[in-house]
């Protein structure tokens, strides 16, 4: 019975529009106190406790240094020296366009790890020259917001720094590891879309017509930007810094660059960029710690076990239930955000991967590419959101060049369910 009101309670409240954070924790409160009806107050004491220890973890202050680092690099002008320099590789002609988005925004999952914020700084470049080059608008928001879906695979990803949380038998850098190769096949796969769409619909006729940017001059202008990737990645790999420290190091890189190589940062814009990377950090940890007491409420109540045993023994098999997850989670993902899933359903998932043996670091990668999927299917899409904001197109007019971009990256889903070694060979290379 309280189970039931537990994820009724949920719902109704997701459904008359309370934000799924609050939802969370008003759910599990409710469920926590009804089921220590002889002694209310400890259950009420379980939850400012349960809150603050969802809170009290160390990876998660990885968390708002990224946050800020993609309100940085937005502001420094990073991306539209990145956008000049793949231009002046590539060239002008029908399909370039699209390419250098995607390009550009796979390069920066190197830097922010945050798909909204990829959306805004490649969008605020590309969707204007897309529309001068002749794209429509609504083509040019979904390949930038599809485009941005891969930040969350490329390392380094806050998505993995909860999922890491969530299951301690994945680490952080084995997690950014197993990432990036299945981050650059679903990057490469929305390539071949994007470029196909543009030919065949005959978009981008004015983009031949636009100036090519010197290879040299650009070179020099993008150094600053290539050079961050290297530095964040490498020195975690050499060992000079851990995961967390690395997005500090990344906040002041960006500040660096920002104020005093481009100088497009200036004294007054800190605010603003603290004030923008503060509000969204909060947002995320809220959304983190209220799913806490959910999940702790989920343990008292013992749904998790009964849930796992009458999945393992329905008789699907384990492609079977392999397949199911899947179909439920690209369900689910219409409709909430990527860290709400993991949040909401990785603690009832885990339990099910065990009793199958599932490798947690390449089903924490399954998963992720489920939520980059998520980034950008409609109605609830929170990169398309940023990008359709941008290109002021409604969000319902990009479903015709959005589905072809969902296929694409679900065909990677598929090779890495089929191959796992796609995920887990380089962590495995390099010794995690």
């Amino acid at each position: 019975m309280i189970v039931s009101l537990l994820f009724i309670v949920f719902v109704v409240l997701m459904l008359i529009g309370v934000p799924v954070g609050v939802a969370l924790g008003i759910g599990g409160t409710i469920a926590i106190v009804l089921s220590n009806l002889d002694t209310p107050w400890y259950g009420l004491l379980a939850v400012p406790q349960n809150f603050y220890a969802g809170l009290a973890k160390y990876p998660l202050l990885a968390i708002p240094m990224f946050v800020l680092v993609g309100s940085i690099f937005d502001r420094s002008g990073v991306a539209k020296r990145l956008v000049d320099f793949a231009i002046a590789i590539v060239g002008r002609g029908p399909g370039m366009l699209p390419l250098v988005s995607i390009a550009v925004a796979m390069f920066l999952g190197g830097i922010s790890g945050s798909g909204p914020a990829c959306a805004a700084a490649v969008g605020a470049v590309m969707i204007t020259a897309m529309s001068r080059a002749g794209y429509p608008g609504s083509f040019s928001a979904s390949v930038v917001a599809a485009g941005a879906a891969t930040d969350i695979l490329i390392p380094p990803s806050v998505a993995f720094i909860i999922y890491s949380v969530l299951v301690p038998g994945a680490s952080v850098p084995a997690l950014f590891a197993a990432g990036m190769i299945p981050g650059l096949l679903a990057g490469f796969a929305l390539i071949i879309p994007a470029v196909w769409l543009s030919r065949k619909y005959k978009m981008g006729a004015l983009e031949s017509h636009l100036p090519r940017p010197p290879f040299w001059a650009s070179l020099r202008d993008a150094s600053w930007g290539l050079a961050a990737p290297v530095l964040i990645l490498g020195g975690m790999r050499l060992g000079w810094f851990t995961p967390t420290e690395a997005a500090v190091v990344a906040v002041f890189y960006g500040l660096f660059v920002g104020g005093f190589i481009h100088r497009t940062i200036k004294l007054r814009d800190l605010y603003t960029i603290l004030r923008e990377a503060a509000e969204l950090s909060a947002v995320i940890m809220l959304v983190v710690t209220l799913a806490g007491i959910f999940a702790w409420a989920l343990s008292t109540l013992s749904v998790i076990d009964p849930i796992t045993n009458a999945i393992v023994n329905s008789g699907l098999g384990e492609w079977g239930v392999l397949s199911l997850l899947v179909l439920l989670l690209m369900t689910v993902g219409m409709f909430l955000d990527g860290i709400s899933i993991f949040l909401i359903f990785v603690p009832l998932l885990m339990p099910i991967a065990n009793a199958y043996g599932w490798d947690p670091v390449w089903f924490g990668v399954v998963l992720t590419l489920k939520v980059a999927l998520g980034q950008f299917t409609p109605p609830l899409a929170v990169n398309l959101m940023v990008s359709c904001r941008i290109a002021r197109v409604p969000m319902e007019s990009t479903v015709r060049w959005v589905v072809w971009l969902l296929g694409s990256m679900f065909l990677v889903l598929v090779a890495v369910l089929l191959f796992p070694q796609l995920a887990l060979w380089l962590p495995g290379k390099l010794g995690y």
